[in-house]
């Protein structure tokens, strides 16, 4: 999951809040890449959900000081959702909640997604909302990046984890059981749809920092390539037929 030093933090962060909050905090869930096993050193980040039984502007003020040494760490803001928040969200966020249910750790309290019952029409409909938003988004910071093959690779490096985040709702409305790391579940939404995995490989050579030199016209390239299999993908999202009513 995390090294000493993560766990270290974890643990000075759990009796803040603890502390802090008192009985009104009822969990802190560890989610996201380092939950799942593909956590990436100064690339990925430590994603907490913190569920409190009541959310008052009190309470998040007194917050303060627990997420100021937080944040000293480098670590982004938690999550903060009350106990019927989580229970009655599922429809609201069924990405985010099926990808809490297949990778997390809850470091302290109940485990609020214990039950948790989520649509496939709701997935279907956020799913290939996100991919398309993140696919106009692509093409616009392409126009910048363009002039350069260093900018390209930032934007290549970033943009697919993104995608790749996105592959385990895919896989789940396919009915295929995603796996927990995020280049794995690439590569299954891949074979499934046949898609062409070259590309995706590269980018990923790219975030591990072992692609090499690239020049001009191969950064190009990629990235067109890339571009191509992600309008492959999204169309073969559009066509999956889910059962209403679930």
């Amino acid at each position: 999951m995390a090294n000493k030093v993560a766990q270290d933090a974890f643990n000075h962060l759990i009796g803040d809040l603890r502390a802090t909050h008192g009985d009104n905090l009822a969990s802190v869930v560890l989610y996201g890449s380092a939950a799942a096993g593909d956590y990436v050193e100064s690339t990925s980040d430590y994603n907490l959900l913190i569920v409190l039984h009541r959310i008052t502007p009190e309470d998040l003020r007194l917050a303060q000081a627990p997420m100021r040494e937080w944040r000293r760490l480098g670590h982004p803001l938690p999550v903060y959702f009350t106990v019927d928040e989580v229970r009655n969200a599922g429809d609201v966020f069924p990405i985010e909640f099926h990808m809490m249910e297949k990778a997390r750790l809850v470091l302290y309290g109940i485990d609020p997604l214990d039950g948790l019952r989520i649509s496939d029409e709701h997935l279907r409909h956020q799913t290939e909302y996100e991919l398309r938003s993140k696919l106009i988004q692509l093409r616009r910071l392409y126009i910048p990046a363009s002039v350069s093959v260093g900018k390209l690779q930032d934007l290549m490096r970033s943009s697919l984890t993104s995608f790749a985040a996105l592959c385990a709702p895919v896989l789940i409305l396919s009915g295929v059981e995603p796996p927990a790391q995020k280049r794995a579940c690439l590569q299954a939404t891949v074979r499934h749809f046949g898609l062409e995995a070259g590309p995706f490989e590269r980018i990923f050579e790219l975030r591990e920092d072992s692609a090499g030199d690239m020049s001009d016209i191969e950064a190009n390239q990629l990235f067109a390539s890339y571009l191509t299999q992600i309008e492959r993908l999204i169309k073969a999202v559009d066509r999956i037929e889910v059962k209403t009513g679930m």
